[in-house]
């Protein structure tokens, strides 16, 4: 049965999605328990979360055998892996996306990393990760570096439904729903259905706090240690204010009666990393209507144990979110550098675990074969 803390984020028109995938969890069937007993009924995953997957156990042994058989090289065994696990759980969930019009039963699976800076490489490799999975309920996920607002215009114009990731500053935020316009314009004009392309948008939570909080440390002073815990939250705050602004337009509203559907806000990077704060935080003080939290497990198990969910925390707070902001820069942290920062370094980690990736792979291939 469903947590009383999860079912009232459902209430209150929040998605609870795992941020975690694994063949293990499809095989004991642990994921559909946690879709039964936990609430959950969507999958992020990440370069990160699938170097931890298959960096662990046994569970893809008979499967790298087989590709180190058919010949498979690193690049071809990596998408064969990733995709199985990908498939498998959109298969599992199913059920969900039917029932729910596919605005959940979401699973997302990243391009490669290393392609963050070159539009046309991304677009190609997503519509090649949609193809692989085939399940209509995948979200290819593209990060929202300069480069990727083109490549999201044009993957949701080839009718492949987008999770963008790596957001952090607000005026990216708008860029990216610039490009989900775009895109859902061209694929209008490309005769497509609007109403079987969706998208969310992957706004980074945690990390922000993570990084300011580390600059507030260093000033030492009371003002600062009076704003720490508090960044990352007015942040994804107004983020939802933007959102709101975007999807008011008129510009909106012709493809909304042309059967649209809003990119949904989706606050990621929701465990809490400093003990010090609750370990809730980045789900109860972000509960608004239309929007997705991927968490943890440890996460989800600590929001249904003692979550208190208590409606709106969001649309009621954005000129508290403002003065924070200001604050923050009135205290030299400029904003602007933090968040460059964060997409920066964001991009650098994945890529660094698709490196792991590769490596780990190359190596169960090489073991295979001997």
């Amino acid at each position: 049965m469903t947590s009383a803390a999860v079912s009232d984020l459902a209430a209150h028109g929040v998605s609870v999605w795992l941020d975690d995938l694994s063949r293990e969890r499809l095989s004991t069937g642990n994921l559909a328990d946690l879709i039964e007993h936990e609430g959950v009924v969507g999958v992020t995953t990440n370069p990160s979360i699938f170097q931890a997957a298959l960096s662990a156990g046994h569970a893809y042994d008979d499967q790298v055998r087989e590709l180190a058989r058919s010949g498979a090289s690193v690049d071809q065994a990596v998408m064969a892996l990733t995709t199985q696990d990908v498939r498998d759980a959109c298969d599992v969930f199913a059920p969900i996306y039917r029932s729910s019009g596919g605005v959940d039963g979401r699973v997302s699976i990243e391009v490669d990393p290393r392609l963050a800076h070159d539009t046309a490489a991304t677009v190609a490799q997503a519509l090649e990760l949609a193809a692989a999975v085939d399940r209509p309920n995948v979200l290819i996920k593209i990060p929202a570096t300069t480069e990727g607002l083109p490549a999201i215009s044009q993957v949701l114009a080839a009718g492949v439904s987008v999770n963008v990731t790596l957001i952090f500053a607000l005026d990216r935020y708008r860029g990216v729903m610039n490009a989900v316009l775009t895109g859902l314009e061209q694929a209008r004009e490309h005769g497509l259905d609007l109403s079987t392309i969706h998208s969310v948008a992957s706004f980074f939570v945690s990390r922000v706090d993570t990084e300011i909080d580390a600059r507030l440390d260093a000033l030492g002073t009371d003002e600062a240690a009076a704003l720490r815990g508090k960044a990352a939250v007015a942040n994804a705050r107004l983020a939802y204010q933007a959102y709101e602004e975007v999807f008011s337009t008129p510009r909106w509203g012709s493809l909304e009666d042309a059967g649209g559907h809003r990119q949904r806000p989706l606050w990621a990077s929701t465990g809490v990393k400093d003990p010090a704060y609750p370990d809730t935080l980045y789900v109860t003080e972000l509960v608004a209507a239309g929007t997705v939290n991927t968490m943890p497990e440890k996460t989800l198990k600590a929001v249904a144990d003692h979550g208190e969910v208590t409606g709106d925390t969001v649309t009621h707070h954005y000129a508290e979110a403002e003065e924070v902001l200001d604050s923050l820069e009135r205290l030299g942290i400029s904003y602007t550098e933090v968040t460059t920062r964060l997409e920066r370094d964001g991009v650098a980690k994945f890529e660094a675990a698709w490196d792991e990736l590769l490596t780990g792979v190359t190596r169960e291939l090489e073991r295979a074969q001997s």
